[in-house]
């Protein structure tokens, strides 16, 4: 039992919940394993003082306003001051596909309420004693990211890699990441030089060069693939972009031939973790 108190013995927490009383009962429980506490009301609060304290974990609520601990958990999870943070959801958000939002999106366990005490202190020390204690974030190599809009890209570009052959639109990609359309559309252009949509294209006819030297497929499967609404548009497209046609393209492969390059002014610009 010593054993298991001196993982939680002095480790700083930042809880992160809406509810006063929720709040509370969580704060005694912690209090008395020996636990340092930082609080956060919603999920914008939750990202930025993570950023300033740097705590040893975070214990998050889901449904909460302003910006939610889904979107919370995507920005933290792709900057780099603190994306090693465990986070742990403690959520009455507890349908089987939230459950699964949670952790694919980087969170590292999903907690129901009402809770039991004695499992969310166990489930701590578990995530507390892989991480290995407290951890050096401000190490982390790059400039600052003062705005914010280098994790808001980073959050975008790898939902929007995931979801190539349907894509949520700006509107909704914002709100998944707790922003609002006018910021992430200003975040693309500051940070890539791109609008969402131009980076979205580029990206589709990256895998699509990948798809043609690199598979069997029909090119009507790869414009399906990648989201294109039919081989024509993806023909054009391509054509656009590469000039030459993707069955040349594939042909040029094929053969060991000098492949189309971009257009002058029209370069790949893809989004590359510094980490």
């Amino acid at each position: 039992m010593l054993h298991s108190r001196s993982v939680l013995d002095d480790a700083h927490i930042l809880v992160v919940d809406d509810q006063p009383d929720q709040l509370r009962l969580l704060i005694d429980v912690l209090r008395q394993a020996g636990c340092r506490i930082s609080i956060a009301f919603d999920g914008a609060q939750a990202y930025q003082r993570a950023l300033a304290i740097a705590p040893d974990l975070i214990v998050m609520d889901v449904r909460m306003p302003r910006m939610d601990g889904f979107a919370a958990c995507r920005l933290l999870a792709d900057t780099p001051a603190t994306r090693t943070i465990p986070i742990i959801f403690l959520t009455a958000a507890d349908e089987l596909h939230e459950r699964l939002e949670g952790l694919d999106i980087g969170a590292v366990d999903y907690v129901s309420k009402p809770f039991e005490p004695a499992e969310v202190l166990a489930r701590i020390r578990v995530h507390l004693s892989r991480a290995g204690g407290r951890q050096d974030r401000a190490a982390s190599t790059g400039a600052p990211d003062t705005t914010g809009n280098g994790a808001i890209v980073r959050a975008a570009v790898r939902h929007l890699s995931a979801r190539l052959s349907a894509p949520p639109t700006v509107e909704e990609l914002a709100r998944l990441l707790g922003t609002h359309e006018k910021r992430l559309s200003r975040a693309f252009r500051e940070e890539l030089g791109q609008t969402v949509f131009e980076y979205l294209r580029g990206e589709r006819l990256r895998i699509a060069q990948q798809l043609l030297t690199g598979t069997p497929l029909s090119i009507a499967h790869i414009a399906e693939e990648i989201g294109f609404s039919s081989a024509a548009n993806f023909a054009t497209a391509f054509r656009e972009r590469f000039a030459i046609s993707p069955s040349a393209y594939r042909q040029a492969g094929q053969q060991g031939g000098e492949l189309g390059a971009p257009d002058a002014g029209q370069s790949e610009q893809r989004y590359v973790d510094p980490q």
